[in-house]
């Protein structure tokens, strides 16, 4: 069941991406660690970021909501662009404020199952500092914001801007100066 129409989803996109950016982490913070729930291609599991980080970088990026067109396009492709993420090296992960249940066919159905997504509890909410100042219908939802982080656990590039355009594109170049490729 979903829980927005055709019509309200093209109005919270256009509101969202002519919204003002909120505040976020700066560059050199240490990332707050969390452990939630998430999914991948469908299957429930934990997200640990201190575990992901001994793989190497991560890409961190919270979404509004799920199945609403700006975060279709946006986990779109980062799914295209998964494979040149690995290259680098770097784990991506998609955050929201969304249910895991949501999550789970969400990861599967618009990730195309290649990267994992997460639910965005307050605790992790306030600690990255992406708590939307609006709702969608009653329900919270976050900015749209990525971070990469490098393996140290310190932010080295942060992007907030609710238009999904430059996300992909601006996070792997930023994971190919910690990398090296």
């Amino acid at each position: 069941m979903r829980l927005f129409t055709a019509p309200l989803l093209a109005a919270a996109a256009t509101a969202l991406i002519a919204a003002p950016a909120v505040a976020t982490l700066p560059v050199g913070a240490k990332a707050p660690d969390f452990t939630t729930r998430g999914a991948i291609a469908g299957q429930v599991m934990s997200v640990h970021l201190a575990d992901l980080l001994k793989k190497g970088p991560v890409v961190l990026y919270f979404f509004p909501a799920a199945f609403t067109g700006g975060c279709n396009a946006e986990a779109h492709a980062f799914a295209e662009a998964i494979p040149r993420f690995t290259r680098a090296g770097a784990t991506v992960i998609g955050m929201s404020a969304d249910t895991v249940d949501t999550l789970a066919k969400f990861s599967n159905e618009k990730c195309a199952g290649k990267f994992a997504v997460a639910s965005a509890g307050p605790a992790v909410v306030k600690g990255y500092d992406v708590a939307y100042p609006k709702e969608i219908m009653g329900h919270a939802i976050t900015s749209r914001t990525s971070y990469v982080i490098a393996p140290d656990g310190k932010i080295t590039f942060v992007h907030d801007d609710m238009n999904p355009a430059e996300h992909v594109s601006l996070t792997l170049a930023a994971v190919g100066r910690i990398t090296g490729k």
